[in-house]
C-alpha cells in the first residue's frame, strides 16, 4: 500500500487516539454512575464475565475511525489488472542440446509441453507467436490471439539439431512486437549461445524498447552427452540471468519436466496481468462511515448510548 498524503496517516493516528481516549473516559464515566446509582449493576458488570458486545461496538468505533481517518491520507493498492491488449513472443530452443535426456523424456518435448501449459494460462485476447531456434531464428507461428492455433503450432517446432542462436531469436521476437502495450518475449533455452548476434546486446535493445524478457533455463548439469555427439549438454545459468537483467525480467532455472511446467504456467499467468495502483481513499471512507453508523445503531439498540 502506498500514500498520496502520507502526513495525513499522523492526522490518523491522532483520531485513533481520542477515541480509544474518548470511549475510555465514557467508560470510566458509566462504571461511576452505576456505582453511584445502581449497585447491582455495577456489580453484575464487575463479576459476570465479559461485555462481549460492548468490546465489539468499542472495535467498531476505533476501526471506523481509522478507516475516515486513513482515506485522508489517500491510499493506493497495488492489484492485478488483466491484460487483453498484450503481447507474447515464445521462443523456443530447438538445438541439438535440447535432445538430452536429462529432463525426462527429452528436453525439446518438455520444453513443448510446458510451452502448451504457457498458452493455456494466457488470458483471452492476449496474442501469443512462437519463434523456434537453433543455428538461425524461424517464424513458427505469427502474432495469435486464438491460442487454440498457437497450441497446434508447437506440434511443428522442428526435431532438435545445430548449434543454439538465443540471440537471433530475440531480434527475431522484437520485429514481431509493436512499440506500444504490453510487450513480452519470453526464451526457453538451456542458455548456451554459440553462435548469431549477442544475446545480451539482443535483450538490452528489447528493455530499451520497454520490452520484457523472461528467460528459463533447462538442464540439470548433469554430465549428459547430447546424442550422436560427444558434447556435454550444460546450461548456461549465468548468461540466462544477465539476458533477464538486460530485459527488466525474469530469470527461472528448472530441472525436471514438472518444474518446467510449473514454471512456464506461472509466467503465462503473469503475462495475462499487470500491476495497477487503484485509490481507494473512497472506499476506505465508505467502509469507516458504515461502520461508525453500524456501530452507532447496534449502541442504540443495546442501550448503550443514554
Amino acid at each position: 500500500m502506498s500514500f498520496g498524503a502520507p502526513a495525513y496517516l499522523v492526522v490518523t493516528a491522532a483520531l485513533v487516539a481520542l477515541a480509544i481516549w474518548s470511549l475510555q473516559r465514557a467508560a470510566r464515566l458509566r462504571d461511576a454512575r452505576d456505582r453511584a446509582f445502581s449497585d447491582l449493576a455495577f456489580l453484575r458488570r464487575s463479576l459476570g464475565g465479559r461485555d462481549i458486545v460492548g468490546t465489539l461496538i468499542r472495535a467498531g468505533w476505533i476501526v471506523g475511525v481509522a478507516l475516515v481517518g486513513l482515506a485522508l491520507a489517500r491510499p493506493h493498492l497495488t492489484l492485478p489488472e488483466p491484460i487483453h491488449d498484450g503481447a507474447v513472443v515464445l521462443c523456443i530452443d530447438t538445438s541439438g542440446s535440447m535432445a538430452s535426456t536429462d529432463i525426462v523424456p527429452t528436453r525439446a518435448l518438455a520444453a513443448r509441453a510446458a510451452a502448451k501449459k504457457f498458452i493455456e494460462e494466457m488470458s483471452s485476447g492476449e496474442r501469443v507467436a512462437i519463434v523456434a531456434f537453433s543455428g538461425a531464428a524461424s517464424l513458427v507461428q505469427r502474432l495469435t490471439a486464438r491460442h487454440a492455433v498457437a497450441i497446434a503450432a508447437l506440434d511443428t517446432l522442428p526435431a532438435p539439431n545445430g548449434p543454439t542462436a538465443i540471440g537471433d531469436a530475440m531480434a527475431l521476437a522484437g520485429t514481431l512486437l509493436g512499440n506500444h502495450g504490453p510487450r513480452t518475449v519470453v526464451v526457453v533455452t538451456d542458455g548456451v549461445n554459440n553462435t548469431g548476434v549477442d544475446p545480451f546486446a539482443a535483450a538490452s535493445s528489447l528493455g530499451a524498447r520497454g520490452i520484457v524478457v523472461d528467460t528459463v533455463g533447462i538442464g540439470t548439469n548433469s554430465g549428459a552427452l547430447i546424442p550422436g555427439t560427444s558434447e556435454a549438454a550444460g546450461i548456461d545459468t549465468a548468461a540466462l540471468r544477465s539476458y533477464a537483467r538486460a530485459g527488466g525480467g525474469r530469470f527461472v532455472r528448472v530441472e525436471n519436466a514438472s518444474a518446467l511446467r510449473g514454471a512456464l504456467g506461472a509466467l503465462g499467468r503473469v503475462t495475462a496481468f499487470r500491476p495497477t495502483s487503484v485509490d481507494v481513499a473512497l472506499a476506505s471512507a465508505l467502509c469507516g462511515a458504515l461502520l461508525l453508523a453500524l456501530c452507532a445503531f447496534i449502541a442504540v439498540g443495546f442501550g448503550r448510548i443514554s
